[in-house]
């Protein structure tokens, strides 16, 4: 997904003089990582048909003899290097270098490197890779972002100038990653963007499980054919137009779809009330009893929505196996039960609990980010409204929590809601911002960001102010 956060950057200055040709940076010396190729890639070359000329490193980390972390650097040949690095994040469970965000970055000026979180796999919903590897599953959690950010350092110095600025992008996982970098390494980067992050991992997977679990009760679960129906009810209940605008104030009771006669598309049975309620209003941590927050009205048949969070690939719910669909299937079945035969409808109570043991290495809810504040760091998230794949309550409360530790912290975060917007980016509303635009002017000109613009199709606009 080619993400709208680099838009409009541009500021280009000289590289440093005494840069070095790009393929002497193979003979980079790393403690626990080598360089395994370094390559002048010209603009349009085969396979990645990048818009400039860049040096490609490629370089792998064995921090544990369990761990091989791959990673790639990208830098900007000649006089394209703004002089700053960027370090982008992945998504899902990871698996593969996130390519499309380093292109962004390096059409951008950026030195830019991603990983691979250290294991490989082309299906983001797959954790098979953490059956019996608990140094992986470290890797994943935190070590392999900190790892490809010394890595990357350690080339750009031999390349010829430490990057004037770092900072750090990532939405989803990346928004995870991006907060655990913040609280765990804290003066690695000067500013960072978190989007929709799913930080509190242990608790998104089990929402995930408990929902699948009430949907596998026969005829719970409603079809996609009745997506349109439900979405058009509630933007009717909720201002009446193409998106809400005012989530805040939506109050919207899918009861009122409730089949008078004879079932059809434009109605739901008592059992499909029962399952949208529990979608919106959230369920209950069996492990902790904690409350896990549900779903915005308002964009349940948008592409990409419900049809794929809810009812596809990336929750399991209405197919006959658990496997390859399904993040939380994923998760309880390779890490916390460590049975590749593992079904969802068989859970316990004591696979939840089990669960929040792994808490410490995946979880990046953390409020106490001193370091980072006093070493002049600054972070922005933002989350959509109609996110279909984590709530954006989670980012709310992660603000919360941050204010009643410091009490104000606009000198060093904020936080944007963007009504109407998916998961990292997409729907019915303007939902592109120059995110990382934003930062840079924080960080390097002491702009701190106030009201944003999002922009969309045909000149649509909405103005974003800090939450």
């Amino acid at each position: 997904m080619r993400y709208s956060w680099l838009a409009g950057i541009a500021a280009l200055v000289a590289a440093p003089a005494a840069a070095v040709d790009c393929s002497a940076l193979a003979a980079t010396t790393i403690p626990g990582a080598s360089v395994t190729s370094a390559t002048a890639v010209p603009a349009g070359a085969e396979p990645l048909k990048q818009p400039r000329d860049f040096c490609r490193v490629a370089i792998i980390a064995k921090p544990t003899t369990d761990s091989a972390i791959r990673i790639e650097l990208w830098i900007p040949a000649g006089s394209g290097w703004n002089g700053k690095y960027l370090q982008v994040g992945n998504g899902g469970f990871a698996g593969k270098i996130p390519y499309g965000s380093l292109g962004l970055g390096l059409a951008a000026g950026y030195a830019v490197a991603g990983t691979d979180d250290g294991h490989q796999s082309t299906d983001s919903t797959d954790a098979s890779w953490a059956l019996g590897h608990p140094e992986k599953l470290i890797d994943f959690g935190s070590r392999a972002v900190k790892v490809t950010t010394d890595a990357a350092k350690a080339v750009l110095a031999a390349y010829g100038s430490p990057p004037k600025k770092s900072y750090f992008f990532g939405c989803s996982d990346g928004g995870r990653e991006a907060l655990m970098t913040a609280q765990r390494y804290p003066r690695d980067f000067d500013g960072i963007v978190a989007g929709a992050a799913a930080s509190d991992w242990t608790s998104l997977q089990a929402s995930a499980a408990v929902l699948e679990q009430k949907a596998r009760v026969p005829g719970a679960m409603l079809s996609k054919a009745k997506l349109p129906a439900l979405q058009a009810a509630a933007l009717k209940a909720c201002g009446g137009g193409g998106w809400v605008a005012d989530p805040t104030s939506c109050r919207f009771d899918p009861a009122v779809l409730l089949c008078k006669g004879a079932a059809s598309d434009q109605c739901l049975t008592k059992s499909e009330v029962a399952t949208v309620r529990a979608i919106y209003r959230g369920v209950v941590n069996p492990a902790t009893g904690k409350h896990l927050p549900g779903l915005k009205p308002g964009a349940e048949a948008q592409p990409g929505s419900w049809d794929n969070w809810l009812l596809g690939r990336n929750a399991g719910a209405t197919g006959a196996s658990d496997r390859p669909e399904g993040f939380a299937a994923n998760w309880f079945g390779y890490v916390v039960r460590g049975d590749p035969k593992f079904s969802v409808a068989g859970m316990t109570r004591a696979d939840f609990v089990k669960s929040e043991t792994f808490a410490s290495v995946v979880n990046s809810t953390d409020p106490d980010l001193t370091a980072f504040r006093t070493h002049g760091g600054k972070l922005i998230q933002y989350h959509g409204w109609n996110d279909p794949a984590i709530s954006p309550e989670y980012s709310i409360a992660y603000t919360a929590a941050l204010r009643k530790k410091y009490g104000d912290v606009a000198d060093f975060h904020r936080l944007y809601l963007v009504p109407g917007m998916l998961h990292c980016g997409g729907g019915a509303s303007p939902s592109q911002v120059d995110w990382l635009g934003a930062l840079a002017a924080w960080v390097e000109q002491g702009q701190a960001p106030g009201t944003l613009t999002a922009k969309g199709a045909a000149g649509a606009t909405q103005s974003l102010a800090p939450y």
